[in-house]
């Protein structure tokens, strides 16, 4: 980040912090994200990624994003080849464990098309926590002595003041914008998250925006029944979009399941040809459908009621 955090702070302090109603269309908040800014994006592989906002951003023809998240999926395939997104920062990209490393994210890095800046697992939560603290930096050993450290000329090295341990810097990281998608949230932006919260409380609070897409919005009644659920405040949220299976094809804990079928066909496609096939999947899934509810009849109703009914059997487990 450029600007001083003094600047970001009174930026942050001019923000609409008033408790009024948020609600608007994929449309209106992908509108919100402008060419260009850094999109911090919440979840964790295939869990809970906010893939109807990244569907959107794409059929609106962003360029330039520069994305991050702790541990990246075919959600970043579908940013480098569609061209919205430019420079990918994370600590893990592939298009799932059991697919294997992106050949979409090899082609872009390796033909110079894209860029992969890669941090260890624990320096990505460390450098969001930094962001949501206010700081400018948090020390950490993780990645001392490692490969990684070596591709990465942003952390500086120092010898600790009180014990003269050596230790690493890493700078914070604010978004300009975080997506996030949860089970459920008020019209507000009080938003509950079921399941592992990953790097999201962070990354909302480093972020200087927050859109949330959620399966279902609440009354503001049944948020205040269980406060102790709320991990995103309202006074952090631009906008919340209700778009159910909004995760799809990935999955969204105690709702459903990951779209095991539709992954298995993606995968095939993308990695026996990472250009013809991403782009042949972008103008069948992204492009063409009229709406997110056209883009899931798609994926195919009996698809998604049985990653439905595969989401329910572990929330009941």
């Amino acid at each position: 980040m450029s600007e001083g955090y003094l600047d970001l702070r009174r930026r942050l302090a001019r923000r609409d912090r008033s408790l009024h109603e948020k609600v608007v269309t994929l449309e209106e908040a992908a509108a919100l994200v402008k060419d260009g800014e850094t999109v911090g994006i919440g979840g964790s592989t295939l869990s809970r990624t906010p893939m109807a906002m990244i569907w959107a951003l794409v059929r609106a023809r962003r360029r330039g994003l520069v994305c991050a998240r702790g541990i990246t999926s075919s959600e970043g395939d579908w940013l480098f080849g569609s061209g919205a997104c430019s420079r990918i920062i994370t600590s893990w990209f592939s298009q799932g464990i059991v697919w294997g490393v992106s050949r979409v994210m090899r082609h872009h890095v390796e033909n110079g098309l894209a860029r992969f800046d890669e941090w260890s697992h624990m320096a990505m939560g460390m450098r969001f926590r930094a962001g949501a603290m206010g700081v400018p930096f948090l020390p950490m050993r993780s990645m001392l002595g490692s490969d990684v450290l070596r591709c990465r000329p942003e952390v500086r090295e120092i010898d600790c003041p009180y014990t003269r341990e050596r230790l690493l810097l890493v700078p914070a990281l604010n978004p300009d914008v975080a997506l996030i998608h949860v089970q459920r949230c008020d019209a507000y932006g009080n938003a509950q998250i079921d399941g592992l919260q990953f790097l999201d409380i962070d990354l909302a609070m480093a972020a200087n925006r927050v859109i949330l897409t959620t399966e279902r919005i609440v009354s503001n009644d049944q948020i205040r029944r269980a406060p102790e659920h709320t991990k995103i405040p309202f006074f952090a949220v631009e906008a919340v979009v209700e778009v159910p299976f909004g995760c799809a094809p990935h999955e969204c804990s105690n709702a459903y399941e990951p779209f095991f079928r539709h992954m298995d066909d993606y995968a095939a496609r993308v990695n026996g040809d990472p250009v013809q096939g991403m782009s042949a999947y972008l103008e069948r899934y992204v492009h063409g459908p009229k709406s997110w509810t056209e883009y899931l009849g798609l994926l195919g109703l009996e698809h998604v009621l049985a990653a439905a009914r595969g989401g329910r059997r572990v929330a009941d487990a």
